[in-house]
C-alpha cells in the first residue's frame, strides 16, 4: 500500500507551468478529484495534505525546497510517521517518456534527476515507487536543463496534461496496494480515434470505393 504520495517540482510562479513541475500537476490533479487543498507545513518543508481513506491516512505532499532538496521534505514527513520507503510513491517528469506516456516502476536508479538524487540521499534507499510523466527530451544533454525548466508546447502539454488525468484515476488502486491494476491503467495510453465503419460494398462488383 501507498502511503505517502510525492509530487516533484519547484515553487512560485516563474516554475508553475514549466515541464519540471509535471510532478505538482499530477499531486494538484489528484487533490482535485479528492475535494481536498494542499496547506504550506513548516515543519514537512512542503505543502501538504492528509487524506482519510477506509480509516487509513494518506498523505499527499509537494516539497517546497527546490527541486535538488526534495528529499529534506520527503524524508521528514516519512521519518515522522514511519511511512517506509516502499509505501512512497514519488511523480516526476521523464525524459525519457514521450508527452502522453506514464509509467509506473519501483526501485532503480535516479538517472540524473536531481529531485530523485537527493530523495535516494535523504532515505538511504532507491526502493520507493515512481510515477514517470513523460515530457520528452530535447535530443542534446546540454539542452536538458533548460528544456525541463520552460513551458511546453501547447500540444505537448495537452498530451501531458492527458496522461496525468488519466494516471491520477489510478490513486485509489495504489493506496490499496493494487499495483497491478494500477499499473494496467496508468501504462494504457489514449486510444487512438475511432475509424469510421467502412461501406457496404455489395453488388459493386468490388470496385466501391
Amino acid at each position: 500500500m501507498i502511503k505517502l504520495f510525492v509530487g516533484l517540482g519547484n515553487p512560485g510562479p516563474d516554475y508553475e507551468d514549466t515541464r519540471h513541475n509535471a510532478g505538482f500537476w499530477w499531486i494538484d490533479a489528484v487533490a482535485r478529484s479528492l475535494g481536498t487543498n494542499l496547506q504550506a507545513d513548516r515543519g514537512y518543508h512542503g505543502k501538504v495534505a492528509r487524506i482519510n481513506l477506509q480509516g487509513r491516512s494518506i498523505w499527499l505532499l509537494e516539497p517546497q525546497t527546490f527541486m535538488n532538496l526534495s528529499g529534506k521534505s520527503v524524508a521528514a514527513l516519512a521519518r515522522f510517521y514511519k511511512i517506509a520507503p516502499e509505501e512512497i510513491l514519488v511523480a516526476h517528469d521523464e525524459l525519457d517518456l514521450p508527452p502522453g506516456q506514464t509509467k509506473l516502476k519501483k526501485g532503480g536508479g535516479h538517472a540524473g534527476h536531481n529531485g530523485l538524487r537527493d530523495i535516494h540521499a535523504q532515505l538511504g534507499s532507491s526502493d520507493y515507487w515512481r510515477l514517470r510523466i513523460g515530457i520528452g527530451h530535447p535530443g542534446d544533454k546540454s539542452q536538458v536543463v533548460g528544456w525541463v525548466l520552460r513551458k511546453p508546447p501547447a500540444d505537448e502539454l495537452m498530451a501531458i496534461e492527458e496522461s496525468i488525468a488519466r494516471s491520477a484515476k489510478a490513486f485509489s488502486l495504489l493506496a490499496d496496494g493494487e499495483t497491478a491494476q494500477a499499473t494496467v491503467l496508468i501504462h494504457t495510453s489514449k486510444p487512438p480515434r475511432e475509424k469510421p465503419p467502412r461501406r457496404e460494398t455489395e453488388g459493386t462488383g468490388g470496385n466501391g470505393s
